[in-house]
């Protein structure tokens, strides 16, 4: 209801008056809302409404009688667009703001996410649409987000088409989309180049025009620009972000106030092609059966300061997104790849943690300090796995292996969840074509770092903990009883139980795991424990890491890339006194945390979640078009393959030890009918029994790879290996001005542009 004045004025109200009262409504406003507000009848409200079609003549109010709003304004109720993440919050525009309104369209403020009923809204990223109700307050509109709208403005990246009529068609990018667009506008966009497009119209149906032209859509370097491009990654910096970068590189260490490490053999163990080295580590015997440890991680804080231009692009970007063939990076390359990079015989700002290693493998006596260091070596996970297998690695070397053990036994004691996942990793030429793509070996290497990191940031989140300070937790929450209930069913299809009575740990799906010696059954049960579990996320409220069995967990390691360190870092300065002098000229003189960091910290890891799962995806896009460019060449080979998805149209597979998940289509196995078992994850054939369920393995062929979607299609092959017949062709309609995306390969000879069209609009 909309509010009553509290005293109701004799007559007709003043244009002042219902302004006032359509500003201050908490519900939509519309003549009816008015009239009953000042008690108005008869021929009163045939006069409001003249009233009210002057005040819009006049550029005072806009809307239409059931939902007025003042001039230049923002309705009670309607849909925004996110634009940006700024200091932590989602900032809006109307979506429907016309060209010809005065002035720039409002900026509103999203505030918590929650619907109608209290449910809370999907969590939002930029280009999202919402239906929100807004606010006008003295420091500016705010929104309360209601519903979370499908997307309107997906897929206008894309590559022209050109048809027989010489209509431009605009063939997406985003394996989602199925349709293409018409393209009114093309501009000096030519056929087959990678464009971005906006929409001319409210309409799908209105057309399209190219906004950007980005050109080959195969050359080297292009499937990550496409990444960037969909995702609304940030990855220019501005001329006052790179200034401030500039100044802040040249600030001196302070000796006095640092501790001179310089003379310890401490070594950064890296991927042979890091970018950047924000973390080294060090160990010897202490003489009592353990070791003394530190983990030293460039000191970030010193040189990103709240409040900097600095500090306010990291914090929209959120973390780093990482391609194979370039890093879009959080700070600027001054910083990320030479200042703050831990490079050996150089000397470096660090924020070191020291440690002791019981002989039991539990870490004691943590404590934090600002250290100046001298990296004693950049060493490759290989390398430094070779040189250790060899027999003859220095004692650096062999301390900290001999560290890790301790640190291994620990860790099976506290028994996380052990789930293979291997990851691919895309090997470019000089020329940024694909090499090779393989699955990353596995090291004992990889495991050391990883579990001196892993000691680490328990260390900081306990030790802030201690001072009662601000964390940002690395947060995993246990599976949510819905997704125990859908394995619990699945796991009985296979014969095994899943007690949900009792208390569900991690260790408790690694015994499930090894109790099973079927590898192709343990690659069933391993990705239904995988769909069960719920995705990390940043916050202020500790509850837990379910995943690592840990009772309190931050990110503290890795500050040059992920701003969720630097707030941590930031508050392991304020607890522990380790404030620096303040430098000379405009830099901010504070390098722990904000007034703004503290009581924002909420809204900030919330968005910082938002930009890592951004990341996430469009470096799983990327490597998914490299995958498919890779196989493009060898389309009609037989794989072998391991179903990853079952859904009733269908299932994904993915090809063992390259990756890429493909589709096989219902409609290609066989004449038979497949009923979709969704308990079981499963379709059987209701003539044969033949059946087909997540983690089998099967060989299957390649029939389609296009490199500009990333997406992959594969058929099934009979005993003699050849493609089975599928059960009919099913003819696609053309509707409603759109057309069926065209499906693009690598011709034969591979080179960038050389692209073959193999479908048709229908």
């Amino acid at each position: 209801m909309a509010k009553r004045p509290t005293k109701r004025p004799e007559g007709m109200p003043s244009r002042e008056q219902v302004l006032e009262f359509i500003q201050s409504s908490e519900t939509p406003a519309g003549k009816r809302e008015i009239a009953r507000a000042f008690g108005l009848k008869g021929q009163e409200k045939i006069a409001l409404k003249r009233l009210l079609k002057d005040m819009a003549e006049e550029g005072l109010i806009d809307g239409k009688k059931t939902a007025y709003h003042r001039m230049g304004g923002v309705p009670k109720v309607t849909v925004l667009r996110v634009t940006d993440i700024e200091d932590g919050e989602l900032i809006a525009v109307p979506d429907n703001w016309s060209p010809e309104a005065p002035g720039k369209p409002p900026r509103l403020v999203l505030k918590e996410a929650k619907g109608r009923g209290g449910k809370r809204v999907s969590a939002l990223k930029r280009g999202d649409r919402v239906l929100a109700r807004t606010e006008e307050r003295d420091s500016g509109w705010i929104a309360h987000p209601m519903k979370k709208l499908p997307a309107r403005t997906e897929g206008l990246l894309g590559v022209v088409e050109i048809d027989g009529s010489g209509q431009a068609w605009l063939a997406p990018v985003d394996k989602r989309i199925r349709n293409s667009a018409k393209i009114v506008d093309l501009g000096t966009a030519e056929s087959g180049q990678l464009v971005l497009a906006e929409r001319i119209g409210r309409s799908e149906r209105s057309g399209v025009k190219v906004s950007e032209i980005f050109g080959d859509p195969l050359a080297p370097g292009s499937f990550s620009l496409i990444a960037i491009a969909k995702h609304g990654i940030r990855h220019v910096f501005s001329e006052e972000v790179v200034e401030d970068a500039r100044r802040v590189a040249a600030l001196k260490l302070s000796e006095d106030r640092r501790e001179d490490l310089r003379h310890l053999p401490i070594i950064a163990i890296d991927p042979a092609d890091a970018r950047d080295h924000d973390d080294a580590i060090w160990a010897e015997p202490d003489g009592n059966g353990g070791f003394s440890a530190i983990v030293a991680i460039a000191d970030v804080s010193f040189y990103v300061r709240p409040g900097s231009a600095l500090d306010r692009e990291a914090r929209k970007r959120g973390n780093s997104v990482y391609f194979p063939d370039r890093v879009v990076p959080m700070l600027p390359e001054v910083l990320s790849a030479d200042v703050c990079s831990l490079r050996e015989n150089e000397d470096r700002a660090a924020m070191v943690c020291r440690f002791s290693i019981d002989s039991d493998g539990q870490v004691t006596n943590a404590r934090f300090s600002r250290a100046i260091v001298r990296i004693h070596h950049n060493i490759p996970y290989e390398q430094a796995q070779t040189v250790v297998d060899g027999g003859d690695a220095p004692e650096y070397l062999r301390h900290l292996w001999g560290a890790w053990r301790k640190l291994e036994a620990a860790r099976h004691k506290r028994d996380p969840l052990e789930l293979e996942l291997p990851e691919r990793r895309v090997v470019l030429d000089d020329q940024g074509q694909i090499a090779e793509i393989a699955v990353r070996e596995r090291l004992d290497a990889h495991r050391v770092v990883e579990d001196f990191m892993i000691a680490a940031n328990v260390a900081a989140a306990k030790a802030l903990e201690a001072k009662t300070a601000p964390v940002v937790y690395r947060v995993h929450e246990p599976p949510a009883r819905e997704k125990l209930l859908a394995l619990r069913d699945y796991l009985a299809t296979m014969g095994k139980k899943l007690a949900l009575g009792q208390v569900i740990t991690p260790s408790l799906f690694n015994r499930m795991l090894k109790d099973v010696s079927d590898e192709a059954e343990k690659a069933q049960v391993m990705e239904a424990v995988l769909r069960s579990q719920t995705q990390a996320y940043y916050g202020p409220a500790n509850a837990g890491h379910f995943g690592l069995a840990l009772g309190s967990y931050a990110h503290f390691t890795s500050p040059i890339r992920r701003y969720s360190d630097l707030l941590v870092h930031r508050a392991l300065v304020d607890a522990y006194g380790l404030e620096q002098p303040k430098p000379p000229g405009s830099v901010p003189a504070t390098t722990g945390l904000s007034d703004r960091d503290r009581s924002s910290l909420q809204q900030i890891s919330d968005a910082i979640s938002q930009t890592e799962r951004r990341a996430m995806e469009a470096e799983r896009d990327t490597i998914d078009r490299y995958v498919a460019a890779w196989l493009s060449h060898r389309v009609g080979e037989t794989f072998d393959t391991r179903i990853t998805g079952v859904q009733s149209f269908g299932f994904f597979a993915t090809i063992v030890g390259v990756g890429g998940d493909g589709l096989v289509p219902v409609s290609t196995l066989g004449s038979e009918h497949f009923r979709h078992d969704e308990a079981s994850q499963s379709l059987i054939g209701e003539d044969s029994g033949t059946t087909y369920s997540a983690g089998d393995r099967l060989k299957l062929q390649l029939a389609e790879a296009n490199p500009l979607t990333g997406s992959l299609k594969f058929v099934p092959v009979d005993s003699d290996g050849n493609a089975i017949e599928p059960r009919g062709r099913r003819e696609q309609s053309r509707r409603g001005g759109t057309r069926r995306a065209g499906k693009y390969k690598v011709g034969k000879r591979g080179r960038p542009g050389n692209i073959r069209h193999q479908g048709r609009r229908r």
